[in-house]
């Protein structure tokens, strides 16, 4: 029966019940037979379905129902608006006529078929010139926005003939140059034309503005980019400066190697988790996809400098779809394992089961049903682990999606220490019904117990916790109430002080404002007519928070030079150049073709501000940025950076990306901690790495998590120490027990394990890796 199972998940979905059937029908006859042989037999009832089988199945049906149902990656509304269309009769007015072509050419284009979405919309424009309107503003608004729609598409033809048809290591990176370029032209020159032609029909209209006539703006010199005509051939009254996307500051260029390690993995929007999940001390890699048909995977670092994939090996076949994922090992038995959320942004639509996949030294088994985790689905996106009660075993917060067609409650998972979990959240006070966009868990107050942000579509929430299983909210006297249009989020130390710090990234930000952000207007300043335009357009600024350690914040954004309209989705941070700074990467975008912006990154410097060094690094990838993971893969001391793209419509997925880190010259460490009385993946510990550069004492401190809430670090610690050469002192607190362990004169440049109450570390001797 296990080579039967086995061999059932590569059948398709009619198949594989035909299977099952066949199977019951046989050992039926079986039974039958056994006991017209001898009456004392009795027939066992049939063997329940494991957890794993159960999930499998599910999943199993949400995929059969994709096509019709989903609202992304459903093919049912193109089918309607094909027959609406086909219906069109000699009576159909010239209004229903464009209406039926320019809706039905934006639906081809959702799900990739791009030349009948150039013919449709390009047929609603032939119509156009008879289409009756006695307003002028009314006409040149219907007309501007069906022209820049067919802009869209045209750039978007020439994005896949290039960029994913021609794909090489700099396509689509902006600045666009040298293999990124486009060869096959007629996509962007097309685009060109269409651009310039709603912007030869200018708007006084603030709103037409910004969702139409900026957003043509930057997309006109996108295009003339991908040509090599930036910014030389660019009319001069559209020009975005080049000063734009000069660089505040110069660092080495990370090369993108995912083609040559076989890991561009080719897919929609979906997390990364970086982490050592068969325990050989090698990092791999694991990805999802909101793909309901789409599969989980996981490539095993080969200690060559190559990687495999074995998702079948590590039993992830038939585990479809999942926007996020986070990695902890719950059940303290020395193995990571992974939490998926699945059903975001779907609304009711999206009541898909979470999985917790247990790991049993590398294969994976889906034990959600059985772990109690499984009661009720709701559409999420972001969880997190910690021992809010420190107890010894994690326990994890779920943020689902509450929507006027689905009610939605945040689910607060108490583990049992069994294996099993209860949700808590209504005794704990977190059972409130929020629209959860990322949450992630810190002691911001120093007193041994986490508290939990959830950022929030509305006022974002701080639950303090009381130390007694119940937490309160303090977030609107603490002042992190804002924006209130938030994504990703993290607690983490940005200027090593000690105190945990607080980043909270905005969904809000239409491509249009990072234009007029690049033709030089200043988003923040309240005084100027931006600010109308924000009111009008929902704009907010990302949020830093600098934390006093003691409960209190104050927003220090714009003092640490944070005024870029980046729209995250995927973020996370880590240190690039070992300089014992955090440093942070988002990856942004819409779920609109026109959202074509690059993904940011943010060079800390020395805690006193943030340089923008996208271009200088190689960066700013324009393909929509999710799951983003900072490791040193090739344990060369250095981070590299890992990021999952791709879009939520069937034609927009794009090839993952991982940035090889051309190394800085600097001293780093890392580090391992294994808990014992603490949870064994040490979540919630702090390192603090005494210090000497330049003849100055200085610390350098982390807090062990995966870092931000859509996208996973390694659990294991990475600390840049700059020119020092040697660790003068190196603390570890465990909160669970109140009890820090003291290591002194460490050498640097290795990667070390420490295990909580013993009084030697343990040097991993890895080889280091040549990619």
């Amino acid at each position: 029966m296990t080579f039967v199972k086995r061999k059932m998940l590569n059948l398709s979905s009619d198949q594989f019940r035909g299977v099952l059937c066949f199977v019951g029908f046989v050992v039926s006859i079986a039974i039958a037979g056994c006991a017209k042989r001898d009456k004392s037999v009795v027939a066992l009832p049939a063997q329940s379905p494991s957890s794993h089988e159960q999930m499998l199945e599910i999943l199993r049906d949400i995929a059969e129902r994709t096509p019709d149902e989903h609202p992304y990656l459903g093919t049912h509304q193109v089918q309607l608006l094909r027959q609406r269309v086909a219906n069109l009769g000699p009576s159909a007015s010239v209004f229903d006529r464009i209406a039926a072509h320019s809706e039905l050419g934006q639906e081809e284009l959702h799900v990739d078929n791009i030349e009948a979405a150039i013919k449709h919309l390009t047929t609603a424009s032939e119509l156009f010139p008879q289409l009756p309107y006695p307003n002028e503003t009314v006409r040149n608004r219907f007309w501007n926005r069906l022209t820049f729609s067919r802009g869209t598409a045209w750039m978007r033809l020439g994005e896949t003939e290039n960029c994913v048809q021609l794909y090489s290591s700099e396509s689509c990176i902006v600045p666009i140059q040298g293999a990124g370029l486009h060869i096959r032209q007629i996509g962007s020159r097309t685009a060109i034309e269409c651009f310039l032609e709603v912007l030869d029909r200018p708007s006084d209209e603030k709103v037409e503005q910004v969702k139409v006539h900026l957003p043509a703006t930057w997309l006109l010199n996108i295009a003339y980019m991908t040509l090599g005509g930036y910014p030389h051939d660019v009319p001069k009254e559209h020009l975005i400066p080049p000063s734009f996307f000069q660089p505040e500051i110069d660092i080495r260029r990370f090369e993108n190697i995912s083609p040559k390690l076989g890991l561009d993995t080719f897919n929609l929007s979906g997390g990364a988790i970086v982490d050592d999940f068969d325990n050989d001390d090698y990092l791999d890699i694991m990805t999802s996809t909101h793909d309901s048909i789409g599969q989980t995977q996981l490539f095993r670092n080969n200690r060559d400098g190559a990687f495999t994939e074995r998702t079948e090996e590590a039993g992830l076949l038939g585990l479809y779809g999942g926007l996020n994922m986070v990695q902890a090992d719950y059940d303290n038995d020395g193995d990571v394992d992974v939490f998926i959320m699945r059903g975001a942004w779907l609304e009711e639509w999206g009541r898909h089961p979470n999985s917790l996949l247990r790991n049993d030294g590398g294969t994976f088994a889906d034990v959600t049903f059985d772990a109690g985790l499984g009661k009720v689905h709701y559409p999420c996106k972001t969880a997190a682990w910690a021992d809010y009660d420190n107890d010894g075993d994690l326990d994890l917060y779920v943020g689902n999606e509450t929507t006027e067609t689905c009610r939605a409650p945040a689910q607060l998972f108490r583990n049992r220490g069994n294996g099993t979990f209860e949700d808590v959240a209504a005794a704990a006070g977190l059972q409130e019904e929020l629209f959860a966009m990322g949450a992630t868990w810190g002691d911001y107050d120093g007193d041994r117990f986490p508290d939990l942000f959830v950022s929030n579509g509305g006022a974002n929430r701080l639950y303090r916790n009381n130390r007694d299983g119940t937490f309160t909210d303090v977030a609107e006297e603490a002042g992190v109430t804002n924006p209130t249009a938030s994504f990703p989020t993290w607690f983490w130390d940005f200027d090593n002080d000690g105190a945990l710090d607080l980043y909270v990234g905005c969904s809000s930000g239409h491509v249009g404002i990072l234009a007029l952000n690049s033709l030089g207007a200043d988003l923040t300043d309240i005084k100027t007519p931006t600010r109308q335009l924000q009111e009008e357009v929902e704009v907010e600024m990302m949020s830093l928070y600098r934390g006093d350690g003691r409960g209190g914040f104050m927003d220090v954004s714009r003092e640490q030079k944070l005024t870029y309209p980046a729209l995250p989705m995927g973020a996370n941070f880590g240190d690039l150049n070992n300089d014992g700074y955090l440093d942070f990467y988002l990856g942004t975008g819409d779920i609109y073709y026109y959202e074509l912006r690059p993904n940011v990154m943010f060079l800390n410097q020395a805690g006193q501000k943030f340089a923008n060094v996208t271009t200088a690094g190689g960066f700013g990838h324009v393909q929509k940025g999710h799951g983003v993971s900072f490791a040193d893969l090739d344990h060369d001391g250095d981070q590299d950076v890992y990021i999952q793209m791709g879009g939520a419509f069937l034609g927009d997925k794009f090839k993952d990306t991982l940035f090889e880190n051309p190394g800085f010259d600097n001293h780093w460490i890392t580090v391992q901690l294994v808990g014992q009385q603490s949870n064994r993946s040490a979540i919630g510990a702090r390192i603090r790495a005494v210090i000497i550069e330049d003849g100055v004492e200085r610390s350098v401190y982390r807090h062990v998590n995966s870092g931000g809430s859509f996208g996973c670090n390694p659990l294991r610690q990475s600390i840049g120490l700059g020119q020092a050469t040697s660790i003068r002192k190196l603390e570890v607190y465990w909160p669970t027990t109140d009890q820090t362990q003291v290591f002194e004169d460490v050498p640097v440049n290795q990667i070390i394990r420490i295990i909580e109450g013993r009084s030697q570390y343990e040097r991993l001797q890895l080889k280091e890796l040549q990619f």
